[in-house]
């Protein structure tokens, strides 16, 4: 058996490559939808793409499997409850793929959604019986299991999920061999669960003793435990679900049209019709100079999952970024099906030498000077931008916690008519949130240099009452 693990960062996403070396045939399980390290691995292996696999309709991103079916005719599984719109095979209940010395069998595992599968993996050259790993999707991860509320648009209660998760969970996977690897499709950092581990895989019999999701309980204390206090859904996860499910034109088609270089005159109009100018740099630089009415999510830190939040998917989408970091911008968008990029800015740092009425600055704070007018009876309004948890560990004394992802429909908190100061954790999120003031016509807005992080190195010993 060939077992190739791959990481996404950026969106705390793995995929698999499973192969057979006698019959030379692979299974991918799980793709991002650029899909060109599976083939270039495919190549190197000498083996041939023969099936690929959806363990669900993903929320967090859009997956390759068509972007795969196209470049290597391979089938493409995905749970039956799917009821996808393109070619496929619809997986149930012990289904295999048999690929010779290595066997796929399927496990319906409804819960995180109700099509949700797990797939097991067999050597039968080391076990007959007993599979060796198990590719559990978002139904079990690491240190957690599936989050079960993000179906409430399609009529699926989290309670009636939750309910599902746990029988898969006792019924199905609790069954197998604590020696059973398990590698699930995301680790930390991820918002399909609550409190995942950054560990890639582990045995099924750690993770009976460890995840507290798997401690003996009963069915209605474990729906109460995994429905509480999960992360903000992204608004973006309802679109990318449905698009999973559907026909859509791959990723190459729309890289082709995002990359075209426009004219400033082009970008003005675009902007003038509505269209988002979306400044990929990091804050520094955005705050330094940047177009008028962009928005800033910078490509340093969690960029599609931020843009997907808070971008129009119904308006057209004009990247500014440096000089070849173009690609990487539209290509992240790609990710998670924002196919509606118009194109990029060309030569933005010409522009923004040559045309400086169209130049916009951010101020920025550093958090000795908001310490320091905090102890003379100065301080100015400060808006908290982190999630509530963050702000519950620790916050400025006197500040407001509006997170960003609700940040619009909080705005009538912000004062217009006084200073106000914007951070988060360390300086990514509050880059991103004055950018959406500026654009919202508020006037007096800085961003705090470095965050909470930097305000509480700077607060002690120096400032110990602030």
């Amino acid at each position: 058996m060939i077992f190739k693990p791959y990481y996404l960062a950026c969106l705390s996403h793995a995929s698999y490559l499973v192969a057979d070396e006698g019959t030379r045939s692979a299974v991918v399980v799980d793709p991002q939808r650029d899909v060109a390290q599976y083939l270039e691995e495919a190549a190197r292996l000498g083996v041939q793409i023969r099936h690929v696999v959806l363990t669900h309709l993903h929320a967090d991103f859009v997956a390759g499997h068509l972007e795969l079916a196209e470049a290597t005719g391979a089938q493409i599984h995905v749970g039956a409850e799917a009821r996808a719109e393109y070619p496929h095979v619809a997986a149930r209940d012990g289904d295999r793929i048999e690929l010779g010395s290595v066997r796929l069998t399927f496990l319906e595992t409804p819960g995180h959604t109700p099509e949700s599968v797990c797939v097991l993996v067999h050597d039968l050259a080391k076990d007959p019986r007993d599979p060796v790993a198990v590719l559990t999707g978002d139904t079990l991860f690491l240190g957690d299991v599936g989050r079960p509320d993000l179906m409430a648009s399609v009529g699926v209660t989290a309670t009636e999920l939750a309910s599902q998760l746990y029988d898969s969970l006792h019924d199905k996977l609790l069954r197998l061999p604590d020696s059973t690897v398990v590698w699930p499709a995301h680790g930390a950092g991820s918002l399909c669960g609550k409190s995942l581990s950054s560990e890639a895989s582990s045995p099924l019999g750690v993770q009976r003793r460890t995840n507290y999701a798997l401690a003996p309980m009963s069915k209605a204390d474990f729906v109460r435990l995994v429905t509480a206090d999960q992360p903000e859904v992204p608004s973006y996860f309802a679109f990318d679900a449905d698009l999973n499910r559907r026909r859509r034109a791959t990723l190459g088609a729309s890289l082709a049209r995002a990359l075209a270089p426009l004219p400033i005159e082009a970008v003005l109009r675009l902007r003038d019709e509505g269209a988002t100018l979306l400044d990929a740099r990091g804050a520094a630089q955005f705050a330094s100079a940047h177009l008028a009415g962009s928005l800033n999510v910078g490509l340093g830190g969690k960029y599609a999952t931020w843009a997907g939040t808070l971008v129009d998917r119904h308006r057209p989408i004009v990247i500014c970024a440096d000089p070849g970091r173009e690609e990487e911008a539209a290509l992240r968008l790609g990710r998670i099906g924002f196919d509606h990029v118009a194109g990029t800015l060309a030569d933005l740092h010409g522009v923004l030498v040559s045309r400086p009425e169209l130049v916009a600055r951010t101020r920025r704070t550093s958090p000795v000077d908001l310490l320091r007018r905090q102890a003379q009876g100065t301080a100015p309004v400060v808006v908290d931008v982190r999630g509530p948890g963050e702000w519950a560990r620790g916050h400025v004394a006197g500040s407001v916690n509006l997170p960003l992802p609700r940040l619009r429909d909080l705005l009538g908190r912000i004062p217009r008519d006084r200073e106000v100061v914007v951070h988060c954790e360390t300086g990514y999120r509050s880059s991103l949130a004055t950018s959406l003031l500026a654009q919202e016509g508020f006037q007096n807005v800085s961003d705090l240099v470095g965050g909470w992080v930097a305000y509480e190195s700077a607060r002690a010993p120096a400032f110990p009452e602030a």
